[in-house]
């Protein structure tokens, strides 16, 4: 269902890659969604929220060292859409959660496509229009 598609793509292999891999996240939240055979998916759910947030903190380390290396201009401001995106990760409540799986399931993925679709398309863009640095 999550793939990595033509207008996803901003022209920087690494960043490149690691959208590649939120993406990939992205669907391995939806295959679980959709797996019938596992009831209880609560610590699924959780391993995919850790590797979720690591990635991101690292995904977010290599992209915020990008921006300051080309001179981007709207650094703060994309850096703190990175830390609110790691804010709502953290502050996910587990045992609300575990009771209800599948609506966090659903939450999660309606994140994660909101910042997939939006941060991507609308922000990530950005940082590769000349425009948009300082040097």
């Amino acid at each position: 269902m999550y793939e990595m598609k033509d207008e996803y793509y901003i022209g920087v292999e690494e960043i490149d890659s690691q959208h590649k891999g939120l993406f990939d996240l992205a669907d391995e939240a939806y295959m679980l969604l959709k797996d019938d055979f596992i009831v209880d998916k609560f610590d699924d759910i959780v391993a995919l929220i850790v590797r979720l947030k690591e990635y991101a903190v690292q995904h977010f380390e290599d992209e915020e060292a990008y921006m300051l290396s080309i001179g981007y201009k709207k650094f703060l401001s994309h850096k703190a859409e990175h830390i609110e995106f790691i804010n709502k990760v953290e502050s996910i409540d587990f045992d609300n959660m575990d009771r209800n799986q599948l609506e966090a399931l659903v939450d999660i993925l309606e994140f994660l496509n909101d910042w997939l679709i939006h941060h991507i398309l609308e922000k990530d863009k950005t940082i590769v229009d000349p425009q948009n640095r300082s040097n």
